[in-house]
């Protein structure tokens, strides 16, 4: 198979122009319509790569998204997030009795330059989702991220002045604490494919801890389960309280309790069972979760 290339879109007027659009009315800010976008004829032998953040709720998107490793079939409508330097491809299935609606909201970083948005951004997780943890809206919710972005439209659309940058930030970011809201009411209401995760987790990080592999890893599980760290600990979170590091530093906790009060190894044994290099490490680690050494911990049960 032949190498994809990748292409850069570095501003939002090349994106414009590649997309068959109008110049936009706002270099570092656009709107634009789902509907009127075209499509290149090569669109699905590249990579692409944007310099900007791309929020988008489509619908009939007639095509299938891959998003790093994973993929997601859009059939119905959903929003996804995409920010800076993160890789996508697009490969467009002929479907014409399928009608595309919707739209995508591009932000450019310098737009953010000297508010507290610049760095606060980074700080929804949702950026960092595969697209097949996209976010599935109610008609409700649905609504209510369309008057939102209606009303960045028409901001910027309107005579600018002093107040307009301002006033087009707190709309993104009402924007995005909607979508956090909303991330957060799909982690309770998906309960049957969340569950199921979690308990594939459990399964996981039980046969990770019984075959010393090491000290296991969010990333690990994270590509095991098909999903992004990020939306990993932000799942379990939901479910049981713990991040998925905490999840985990409990499970080790747990085990090494369990072989400290029902076996005679030594310290340094199982260390290595559970996949620590050093026993000191070990040490350090059991007594920061649980106030004892080890041994103190085994002398209790004496």
């Amino acid at each position: 198979m032949a190498n994809i290339i990748t292409q850069r879109i570095k501003t939002i007027s090349e994106f414009h122009q590649l997309r068959g659009l109008p110049k936009p009315a706002h270099p570092l800010i656009s709107v634009v319509e789902y509907s009127a976008i075209k499509r290149p004829a090569d669109i699905s032998e590249k990579n692409w790569v944007l310099d900007f953040y791309q929020i988008s709720l489509k619908c009939g998107i007639n095509a299938r998204l891959k998003y790093g490793q994973q993929e997601y079939d859009f059939d119905g409508g959903v929003t996804f997030f995409i920010s800076p330097n993160q890789v996508f491809r697009i490969e467009p299935e002929e479907n014409s009795a399928v009608k595309r609606a919707g739209w995508m909201l591009l932000i450019h970083p310098d737009f953010l330059w000297n508010t507290p948005l610049a760095g606060s951004i980074k700080q929804y997780e949702f950026f960092e989702y595969a697209v097949n943890e996209a976010l599935f809206l109610s008609d409700k919710e649905e609504k209510i991220m369309n008057g939102v972005v209606q009303n960045i439209r028409n901001e910027y659309h309107s005579n600018i002045d002093k107040f307009t940058q301002r006033i087009i930030i707190s709309h993104i970011e009402t924007l995005l604490n909607y979508s956090e809201r909303f991330y957060n009411r799909q982690f309770i209401t998906r309960k049957i494919s969340h569950h199921q995760i979690l308990a594939r987790m459990e399964h996981l990080l039980n046969e990770y801890l019984n075959d010393a592999k090491g000290i296991p890893t969010v990333q690990y599980f994270a590509d095991s389960l098909n999903v992004s760290p990020k939306y990993l600990s932000g799942l379990l979170k939901v479910l049981t309280g713990l991040t998925a590091q905490q999840h985990i530093h409990e499970k080790l906790i747990e085990k090494a309790k369990e072989k400290l009060s029902t076996t005679d190894l030594s310290v340094s044994e199982i260390a290595y069972e559970l996949g620590f290099e050093h026993s000191q490490s070990f040490s350090k680690f059991f007594k920061s979760k649980t106030q004892l050494t080890p041994l103190q911990f085994r002398e209790t049960f004496n």
